[in-house]
């Protein structure tokens, strides 16, 4: 394949050629650095890029359970830090196996996972074994299976594969804390200071049968709050086993809003044995389940769709009379248990990542005050720019990103990312411009960009966008969709497909917020320009000229101001506009000559429809409007976009966002010179 001038494979830091000599060049700088054929990770990059992959053996890991797949996974981390040769999926998503057939890497699929152990078992000095009675002990056994090219595995495991224990971490820490506080004391001063990462250390397994009895439940849907109230049930009925498990879910799962609930209290023959607020230290011994539920600004625990939160109460022996109150509102559903619902396993998700950098690995809340307190002095221990690569416990979205910006330290959301050693080391052809666009007379429109947001989110560039793109009818109607820029580093094959395969009406534009997901306000002022700066880099770098930014305080948005915009304009060259947070209206405008829009959230297609014919309704015709909307990726496809662009009037014009950007900021000057 010949390489153009504005084209080049991703090799190391700088481009390079397509011939044998480049590629062994850049095979003999890896090993010139590490001693072996390891990773290469020059300054100018986020991320570490791994030697080159040529054969992969594949295999379904889905009928394992999850202390397997972690033994494996971990397994895959040693084994690809020198080559990248196992690729892992589970057959509950088909991406995984669409992106094994669409990065040009030979691959053999066995049927039987562990005939890959017994493979490469030689490559690995033995095990670390984590306590199951403490699951953070996981992710320290994940740090230290890096440091001592060993597996994670339970006692058992470990003997049945005949394994020798190199560390056996039971029994050694009283509690989650402790153990933190050891890692970050005794283990990673020695490791790297360019990357931290954040998993939880186990997920959940469901027990079979478990039948459900309802407590509580909504009589019709209510999405204002005005149900607000305590509501009791009685518990007794349960007080067959040692504990009873309650479950909070949504009523009407397909609407959005399931159960709010601020302070929940059970009583034991009329004394209390647990009374808490969500979200706080008083919580979490009785927090048996979090899924993925959510804690509020306000201090309560909701979970929308599909999600669900259980608690655990162990009542005194012999108590009679067990009773449950709750203050709560919306779509509540509250069922009981006596019997175990689920129980832990590994978390084995991008642990393999992990095991390959040798990284930090952490589980630790922003919106606990003692968790808070280690969380941030983790982050003071690494250099600045430093990626985050994970998520927060409970969903704890903005408090986490707002810490991480004050201690100069970028998100990457990558706790579901698959096989990341593995798309560390493919080979990606990478273009530095995307396909260009016509752009209209300016004329007296509504001029209306969509975007799709959530594209900092790497595992969603893996999951959610392969099958938004794969819908056919993309291209159909102009589409700005967001993407990460570090896939250039981390994923250099995936985001080689989104451009090789976009049409002229899709672009993609980075963020948020450039090289790294985070809000720029709440840097420190010695350190923003450096992450500005690896912003732009990387931006020219993937051909992307438009950005999508968040500015927040936690959940406060906030305007971009002309300092933080002239620090974007000077370090990203052709930079052509930037459309920021999600909010109710869309208000555009230059701030010191750049083109900047707010983006009008829409949620669904319904509700985008009613709020643009409002807009519609309102406007006077006399001069143009622009209108940026960002679509929520999570519930929209392609053709919800479609559906939005076909219930416009003839007073609108779609177009892509940086046509959005060159009419606006033909619209500003034109009025500027009246």
């Amino acid at each position: 394949m010949s390489i153009s001038r504005r084209e080049f494979l991703v090799l190391s830091g700088a481009a390079a050629g397509s011939s044998a000599a480049g590629l062994a060049a850049y095979s003999q700088t890896a090993v010139n650095l590490y001693g072996s054929s390891e990773f290469y990770w020059p300054p100018d990059r986020a991320l570490p890029v791994f030697p080159e992959a040529f054969h992969l053996d594949a295999a379904d890991l889905s009928a394992l359970d999850g202390d397997q797949q972690g033994l494996l996974v971990s397994l895959q981390g040693i084994v690809n830090r020198t080559r990248p040769r196992l690729y892992f999926y589970w057959g509950t998503d088909p991406t995984n196996l669409e992106w094994l057939k669409t990065i040009h890497v030979p691959y053999t699929v066995t049927t039987e996972p562990w005939s890959l152990f017994e493979r490469y078992r030689s490559e690995v000095r033995g095990a670390i074994v984590y306590d199951p009675n403490l699951p953070d002990t996981i992710n320290l056994a994940t740090t230290l299976a890096g440091v001592h090219n060993a597996v994670i595995a339970t006692a058992d495991l470990a003997n049945l594969y005949h394994l020798p224990i190199l560390e056996d971490l039971r029994g050694r820490f009283s509690n989650k804390l402790a153990m933190y506080q050891y890692a970050l004391k005794n283990v990673w001063p020695n490791l790297t200071k360019r990357l931290v990462t954040a998993i939880s250390p186990s997920t959940t397994q469901t027990t079979a049968n478990v039948q459900w009895t309802t407590l509580l439940k909504v009589t019709a849907p209510i999405t204002d709050g005005s149900n607000k109230a305590t509501y009791t049930a009685d518990l007794s009925a349960f007080l067959d086993k040692p504990s009873v498990y309650v479950q909070y879910q949504d009523a009407y799962s397909n609407t959005g809003w399931g159960p709010s609930v601020s302070q929940v209290t059970v009583t034991a023959d009329g004394n209390v044995i647990a009374s808490f607020q969500p979200g706080t230290d008083a919580e979490t011994p009785f927090l048996f389940d979090p899924d993925s539920s959510q804690i509020a600004s306000g201090g309560w625990r909701f979970a929308d769709g599909t999600n669900y939160f259980i608690y655990k109460f162990t009542p005194p022996v012999g108590t009679k009379t067990l009773t449950l109150s709750t203050l709560m509102w919306n779509q509540y559903f509250v069922t009981a248990t006596s019997t175990q619902p689920s129980y832990q396993v590994v978390n084995p998700l991008f642990r393999d990542y992990i095991v390959a950098t040798r990284a930090p690995v952490f589980w630790l809340d922003p919106n606990v005050a003692e968790e808070a307190a280690l969380f941030a002095q983790i982050l003071q221990t690494v250099e600045p720019n430093t990626a985050y690569l994970g998520w927060f416990p409970n969903g704890d979205e903005m408090s986490g990103v707002t810490l991480c910006a004050q201690h100069s330290t970028v998100v990457v959301a990558a706790d579901d990312l698959y096989n990341a050693s593995v798309f560390s080391g493919v080979r990606a052809l990478i273009k530095t411009y995307q396909p260009p666009a016509s752009i209209p007379q300016l004329s007296n429109k509504i001029y209306l960009s969509l975007t799709m947001v959530e594209g900092d989110n790497v595992q969603y560039d893996q999951h959610r966008m392969r099958q938004m793109w794969d819908d056919p009818t993309r291209g159909q109607v102009p589409l700005g969709w967001s993407i990460s820029v570090l896939l250039f580093d981390i994923a250099p094959a995936m985001l080689s497909y989104y451009q090789q395969t976009q049409t002229q009406n899709d672009l993609l534009v980075a963020g948020p917020s450039g090289a790294g997901y985070t809000y720029p306000v709440m840097w420190p002022a010695s350190t923003l320009p450096k992450f500005i700066s690896r912003s732009g880099a990387y931006m020219q770098r993937t051909g992307m000229h438009t950005l999508f930014a968040y500015n927040r305080d936690n959940s406060t948005d906030l305007p971009l101001s002309s300092s933080l915009v002239d620090l974007y304009k000077r370090n990203t060259p052709g930079l052509e506009g930037v459309v920021y947070n999600y909010e109710t209206t869309s208000q555009a405008s230059l701030i010191d000559g750049l083109p900047v829009a707010t983006l009008l959230g829409v949620n669904d297609a319904p509700s985008g429809i009613t709020e643009l014919a409002s807009i519609a309704a309102s406007w006077n015709g006399t001069s143009p409007l622009f209108v940026a909307a960002g679509l929520e990726s999570w519930n929209m496809m392609p053709a919800d976009a479609k559906t939005l662009v076909a219930s416009l009037g003839s007073q609108f014009e779609v177009v892509r966002p940086d046509v959005f950007f060159k009419l606006l900021r033909q619209s500003q000057t034109n009025q500027t010179k009246k």
